[in-house]
């Protein structure tokens, strides 16, 4: 399983990759939105975990393009962002997967919190929701997917 990291923030970044490839999985990263559409659409992911405030292009603009082109529509997204949950209905709405908090505890415990939201959106995907519940502690609510 792929999973592509779209974060600007290299400790960020390279901190969860790390943890998601330690829990098995294969990551590739990407600094910006533009690069993070360009290699969404080059190696289609199993996942994407998306940072909302990206340079060259936003969070929600990549999200929105991602979920409007057929080659990237069915790629589960979550959110990652430091914002409030106030604009998870709307990013739910954009075709948002999961919202995933991020906080100064994210790295924490092998980012273990974010780890297991991927199982769980991941899992969900794959047809057997409710089979692995998320990680109690987690911050990630899924969208229903």
């Amino acid at each position: 399983m792929t999973i592509l990291v779209i974060e600007d923030s290299k400790l960020l970044r390279i901190g969860n990759s790390r943890a998601l490839v330690k829990a098995g999985y294969q990551v590739i990263g990407a600094v910006d939105g533009e690069e993070g559409l360009r290699m969404a659409r080059e190696s289609i992911p199993d996942l994407i975990l998306l940072d909302m405030l990206l340079p060259k292009i936003t969070g929600l603009d990549v999200l929105k393009d991602l979920k409007s082109d057929v080659r990237t529509r069915n790629i589960p997204v979550i959110v990652m962002s430091g914002l409030s949950h106030a604009n998870e209905a709307k990013l739910v709405k954009e075709g948002a997967a999961a919202f995933f908090e991020k906080s100064e505890k994210l790295l924490e415990n092998d980012s273990a919190d974010l780890v297991a939201a991927v199982k769980h959106v991941l899992a969900n995907v794959d047809g057997k929701a409710g089979s692995e519940p998320p990680h109690p502690a987690s911050k990630a609510k899924s969208a229903g997917r």
